[in-house]
């Protein structure tokens, strides 16, 4: 167990400095730190989603038994995923300091913030991406020792079907970069927007549907019947997951309607309101 862990935790965070000191330093480029910072951290997230939905195709692909089949992957790529989800925390939090000195709140002088104004920003941060901060330690904290003791060698199949959720990832992280540099009226934002809700809706949302009907095609079960056959624990585990990507997906069809509303129609209605 011990080796992927220690993998990941090298590698994800040394892509990201790698990206960021490359974007720096390359003569071509010569980014700014926080822009160096807040792409390279897009582009681990993005790299990170490729390796999880390429490991979760060919786990959820390999095991014909949806309960018994086992496949090394299952186990190898959750353990060296781990560290991912806590460097993640570090590097959002990095991103939201730089966006906070761009927009000015940094030192008179345009160096470090004072430690106090550090903690502000720190509470902000925290405050802004509470959900998705809670979202990665209960990953580390829960997921990760559940799938580890509690399944015993069971269900890969459908940890690799979960392990695909991440094919929305780099579609939410190329939409982000774009919006950072305010290409919101590109072609290119467009196409990603639709690839996002599109992906977003069927492997994070439709997902968890999709998983209680295999388990009633295994068990000779129709969908409706499956909650009322599963026990209690399982049902609370799957609505816990589903939760924040309902809330998550809200916020995407939310931006869609912006993004393809015709310029000069009518104010849209409040359930297309900005936050």
């Amino acid at each position: 167990m011990l080796t992927p862990m220690v993998a990941g935790g090298v590698v994800f965070p040394g892509l990201f400095l790698l990206s960021k000191n490359t974007l720096q330093r390359l003569p071509q480029l010569r980014w700014e730190e926080a822009d160096a910072v807040i792409v390279s951290a897009r582009l681990v997230s993005s790299v990170q989603a490729i390796m999880a939905s390429t490991a979760g195709y060919i786990v959820s692909t390999s095991c014909k038994h949806i309960i018994d089949d086992q496949h090394w992957l299952s186990s190898a790529y959750t353990q060296f995923a781990v560290p991912y989800f806590v460097y993640d925390i570090y590097a959002m939090f990095l991103c939201h300091w730089h966006k906070h000195q761009v927009k000015g709140h940094g030192g008179d002088d345009g160096g470090p913030s004072a430690p106090g104004s550090t903690w502000a920003v720190a509470r902000g941060y925290l405050h802004k991406e509470f959900l998705m901060v809670l979202h990665h330690a209960v990953m580390v904290l829960v997921c990760f020792p559940l799938s580890v003791v509690w399944r015993q060698g069971k269900g890969d199949f459908f940890l690799g079907c979960l392990l695909m959720a991440e094919i929305s990832t780099p579609f939410v992280c190329l939409g982000k970069i774009l919006i950072q540099y305010k290409q919101q009226h590109t072609l290119l934002h467009k196409v990603n927007g639709a690839l996002m809700l599109l992906s977003f809706l069927c492997c994070r949302v439709l997902l968890f549907p999709y998983l209680y009907w295999a388990y009633g095609r295994h068990a000779g079960l129709p969908l409706l019947a499956v909650p009322l056959a599963l026990p209690a624990h399982v049902n609370l585990g799957a609505a816990l997951l589903l939760a924040p990507q309902l809330y998550w997906f809200s916020l995407i069809c939310r931006g869609a309607c912006r993004l393809f509303r015709p310029r000069g129609s009518p104010p849209p209605s409040p359930c297309q309101t900005q936050d």
